[in-house]
């Protein structure tokens, strides 16, 4: 095959975020990854390459995985990147089928993540009650908190959406407007029976829930939950050897974009959302010959209500400053002239770090394929899918319908 094929994504699934207390990771992961085989009409048999990811795991959950789903003596790598592993995993995949290294390729994100709560302990248990004391190369670094700012995800957010108002002089009332946020995503939810939460959730409601990091309450946070979701990658080439139904299904990956922060001096102390996402953003546009106005839906990483807000503008979804106008336009509605996180989004269909990026991606081909039930984009033809996580890496996707067979 050329190494300048084109890529599909021919089958992917995902399972449902929420609670599973009777299932691990091994479990969640290879519900996923054998729906997805299932949804594409292949086998083990069939893949030349596995990437998986797990943030939280004890690592190896490509090999474990493995012992599930097949062992062929594959190349199986083990991904971790932050809130962009599952996306990372399925670029991992991407990369080796347009390298030319095999046909097809197949990517997993799973994580364990229910209880664990908002502040970032990471779901791991002490061994004892001992303090960790900085020392090493962090030894001379000083902790941020409590002096310029915080490195806990939800005050870190908070701080991202409230320094964009206030660079770009809004003159409304913060709190209001980015539980607006929240309210469209939530309503969105109650239309994807794989979310976490599909409820509705009224502005009051939401304004008078429990404050985590102001200006974002407990529903404007994204929900850690346990979920996997797995895709089935394969080349061009291979893909117009297979059947029609194959062919009409299966979704172009237009662009494949991973960046990482550039060096700035800001970046060395807080971290910057901004930048990367950009990059990444006007890579991917680049790419794939397409602009802001060729969307018809955006996933977008609103882990936290202020964080979509931002991301409008970081992916040239409005105008540079725009955010706020472009939200108020009611174009990110479902209904609207670019309906984003048509899925409930983080808030509601839940975050289990490592599924999220593959998560994004299936919510586009749903839509793409025309298989999004009641919830629908009506002649949705391209979708941008769009994560980040923070140390830092940023993906984006943008996909197609395959237009190989009507």
């Amino acid at each position: 095959m050329s190494a300048s094929d084109d890529i599909f994504i021919l089958g992917i699934s995902m399972t449902k975020f929420g609670k599973h207390p009777d299932k691990d990771v091994v479990d969640l992961g290879s519900e996923a990854i054998m729906a997805a085989l299932a949804d594409a009409g292949v086998t083990m048999r069939d893949i030349g390459v596995f990437a998986a990811g797990n943030l939280m795991g004890r690592g190896g959950i490509a090999q474990q995985l493995q012992k599930q789903i097949g062992q062929t003596g594959i190349p199986a790598y083990n991904v971790s990147n932050a809130c962009a592993t599952g996306a990372t995993a399925l670029r991992t995949a991407i990369m080796a089928v347009k390298a030319g290294e095999t046909d097809m390729g197949l990517a997993c994100g799973v994580e364990k993540l229910a209880g664990v709560g908002l502040l970032g302990a990471g779901g791991q248990s002490k061994s004892d009650g001992n303090e960790w004391e900085r020392s090493g190369r962090y030894g001379a670094v000083a902790p941020v908190d409590g002096r310029i700012g915080t490195e806990a995800m939800p005050g870190v957010f908070a701080q991202v959406g409230m320094e964009y108002l206030h660079e770009h002089q809004y003159g409304g009332t913060a709190f209001e407007l980015f539980a607006k946020i929240s309210e469209k995503n939530h309503s969105h939810s109650t239309l994807n029976p794989l979310a976490a939460y599909s409820k509705e959730m009224p502005l009051e409601q939401i304004m008078n829930d429990i404050m985590i990091a102001y200006p974002n309450t407990r529903p404007m946070c994204s929900a850690n939950c346990d979920g996997a979701a797995a895709a089935v990658v394969v080349s061009g080439a291979k893909l117009r050897t297979m059947s029609l139904e194959q062919q009409r299904r299966a979704i172009k990956v237009s662009a494949s974009i991973l960046t990482s922060d550039p060096y700035q001096e800001a970046c060395q102390v807080l971290p910057d959302v901004n930048t990367l996402t950009r990059m990444a953003a006007t890579q991917a546009y680049e790419q794939a010959g397409v602009g802001p106005d060729d969307l018809d839906l955006v996933e977008l990483h609103d882990c936290f209500a202020t964080a979509e807000l931002v991301h409008y503008d970081n992916l040239k979804l409005c105008e540079e400053g725009g955010a706020v106008d472009f939200f108020e336009s009611g174009a990110p509605w479902r209904d609207g002239k670019l309906p984003v996180n048509v899925s409930g989004g983080l808030q509601s269909k839940g975050h289990p770090i490592s599924a999220t990026g593959i998560a994004n991606i299936w919510e586009i081909c749903q839509h793409v394929r025309g298989e999004g039930g009641p919830r629908q984009i009506e002649g949705a033809k391209v979708g941008l899918a769009h994560v980040i996580g923070l140390g830092s890496a940023c993906g984006v996707h943008i996909l197609e319908k395959s237009g190989l067979a009507a």
